[in-house]
């Protein structure tokens, strides 16, 4: 299977930090270039967007599919709470909120790296919109991550959560000083094999 992406996007770590666990071998093909209009430079992503998995089955798009067919494929027998057996609303909104906020990350950097600036109208309701979610976060993460099954051995939410809190740090989004809890959660997943496998990396010198 080869899974197309970069070693600097959050999307892209989700589903390496699951094959890791699932022990499932990957071919990474990295993406070279981001700005490019053609969907095969993409693994063939309509949207243009990173990650993909081309399996003989055919080719999925995005984090969590992604992560559903690497567990499906897997003999390990991994125990995954995956976003739909998050039946708590604190669970559930965090997961919508972690989603919102790596999405909202990305809007960010690329507004700044395309020359937009700062006091931008839509990039000021951006980065707004993230410090709320990290406040909402900081809060109510370990109540969430409390209702998981305790018999499980990886949830999509703790994976997506602790790679968003690693990339505002690696991409210097946000200071981390303010969110306590979230770093102390950080820190105790990053003892894991698959996330220290993973790290972030600029894969070229541009980034």
């Amino acid at each position: 299977m080869q899974l197309y992406g970069r070693s600097s996007s959050h999307f892209t770590r989700i589903p390496r930090i699951f094959a890791a666990e699932a022990k499932v071998e990957l071919d990474f093909v990295l993406i070279r270039d981001l700005m490019s209009v053609n969907a095969d430079d993409f693994g063939g992503h309509p949207a243009l967007k990173m990650p993909t998995l081309h399996t003989d089955s055919g080719l999925w798009y995005g984090s969590l599919p992604i992560c559903r067919e690497l567990v499906a494929c897997s003999d390990s027998g991994l125990v995954v709470v995956w976003p739909e057996d998050l039946a708590r609303p604190v669970a559930a909104n965090a997961q919508e909120l972690v989603s919102t906020a790596m999405a909202t990350e990305v809007g960010l950097i690329m507004g700044k790296a395309s020359g937009v600036t700062a006091d931008n109208p839509q990039q000021v309701k951006m980065r707004v919109s993230l410090l709320g979610v990290m406040e909402w976060l900081e809060r109510n993460a370990n109540r969430a991550l409390a209702t998981l099954a305790p018999d499980r051995d990886l949830s999509f939410l703790e994976v997506s959560l602790f790679c968003l809190i690693e990339h505002l740090q690696f991409r210097e989004v946000l200071a981390l000083d303010p969110y306590p809890q979230l770093r102390a959660f950080a820190q105790l997943f990053s003892e894991r094999s698959s996330a220290k496998a993973t790290a972030f990396k600029f894969d070229f010198p541009t980034g």
